[in-house]
C-alpha cells in the first residue's frame, strides 16, 4: 500500500489518548472529604442564627455543644458511650463469627451449601426490626437481646460476602492444593480466605454499619443505659440538643467503623489503588 493510501485511510481517525491518573496529596483529598460536612455544619448554623430552625425544632450547634458539656460533665455521656460501644462490639463479633463460619460452610463444601444455604438466604429477607417482639419474649428486655438483636442483624451480610468469595476461588488452585496433600482446614487458611479477602472485607464494611442501625434499634428495648436510653430521656423533656447530641453520636460511630474497614483494606491490600482516582 502506497503511503497516498496510507494516509487516506488513516485519515479522519482519533488518535488514543491514554487516561493518566492525577496525583492528589493527602490534604486535597481530605480538605475535599471535608467539604460537605462542612457546608452543611454553616447551613445548620446561619439557620439557627437567622431563626429558620428554632430550639423546639433542632437546637443550634452552640446549643449542642454546651449540652455535649454538659452530659459529659455530670458523667452520662462517658458511661453512655461505654454501655453502647459494649453492646455493639459484642453483637459484632458474634455475628461475624457466624457469617464467617456459614460462609465458608456453604461456599466450600457441597453438602453445606445443599443444607443451610436456602434457610439462611430465606432467614435473610426477614427484616431483623420484625425479631424484636419476638426477642424479648424469648429473652426479656435484658442485655441478652439486645446484643443478640444486633448479632443477627450483622451474621447475614457477613455470610453473604464470605459465602461469595469463597465461592469465586480458583477450584484449578484449591484441587492444585489437595493434590500436594494440604487438608481442607489449610486450603481454606492457605487458600480460599486469602482470595476470598476483597469479600470478607466489604462483608466486614456492611456489617459494621448495619451494627449501628441495630443498636439503635436495640436500645428502644426498654434500655436503661446507653445512648438510646440518653434519647429517650431527652425526648421526655423535650431536650433537642441533647437528641441532636445522640443523632451524631450514632453518626460518628458509623463514620469511624467505615474509617476502620478503609485502614484494614489499606494494611491488609497494600497494592489496592485508593478509590476515586481519576474522574
Amino acid at each position: 500500500m502506497s503511503a497516498v493510501s496510507e494516509a487516506a485511510a488513516t485519515e479522519g481517525l482519533v488518535v488514543p489518548r491514554p487516561q493518566l491518573r492525577t496525583p492528589r496529596s493527602r490534604s486535597f483529598a481530605l480538605t475535599v472529604r471535608a467539604l460537605g460536612p462542612v457546608a452543611l455544619l454553616v447551613l445548620w448554623w446561619v439557620a439557627s442564627a437567622t431563626g429558620v430552625l428554632t430550639p423546639d425544632v433542632l437546637a443550634s450547634p452552640a446549643q449542642v455543644l454546651r449540652a455535649v458539656g454538659e452530659l459529659w460533665g455530670n458523667g452520662q455521656l462517658p458511661d453512655a458511650l461505654t454501655t453502647s460501644l459494649t453492646r455493639s462490639g459484642i453483637g459484632l463479633l458474634l455475628g461475624l463469627a457466624a457469617g464467617l463460619v456459614l460462609g465458608i460452610t456453604t461456599g466450600f463444601t457441597r453438602l453445606g451449601d445443599e443444607l443451610l444455604d436456602s434457610s439462611l438466604q430465606t432467614l435473610r429477607t426477614i427484616p431483623f426490626l420484625a425479631l424484636v417482639p419476638l426477642f424479648m419474649v424469648w429473652f426479656g428486655i435484658n442485655e441478652t437481646a439486645k446484643i443478640l438483636l444486633i448479632a443477627v442483624a450483622t451474621t447475614f451480610p457477613m455470610y453473604v460476602s464470605t459465602s461469595s468469595g469463597v465461592r469465586n476461588t480458583d477450584p484449578k488452585l484449591v484441587e492444585a492444593m489437595r493434590s500436594f496433600g494440604m487438608s481442607r482446614l489449610a486450603i481454606v487458611r492457605e487458600v480460599v480466605l486469602p482470595g476470598a479477602l476483597p469479600s470478607l472485607l466489604a462483608g466486614l464494611r456492611l456489617s459494621m454499619t448495619l451494627s449501628v442501625i441495630a443498636l439503635i434499634a436495640a436500645e428502644e428495648i426498654n434500655a436503661t443505659a446507653g445512648i438510646g436510653y440518653l434519647m429517650s430521656q431527652a425526648q421526655s423533656y423535650a431536650r433537642t440538643d441533647i437528641l441532636a447530641v445522640c443523632i451524631l453520636i450514632y453518626g460518628l460511630l458509623g463514620l469511624s467503623a467505615d474509617i476502620l474497614v478503609r485502614l484494614l483494606e489499606r494494611v491488609l491490600m497494600p497494592w489496592r489503588s485508593p478509590q476515586g482516582g481519576t474522574r
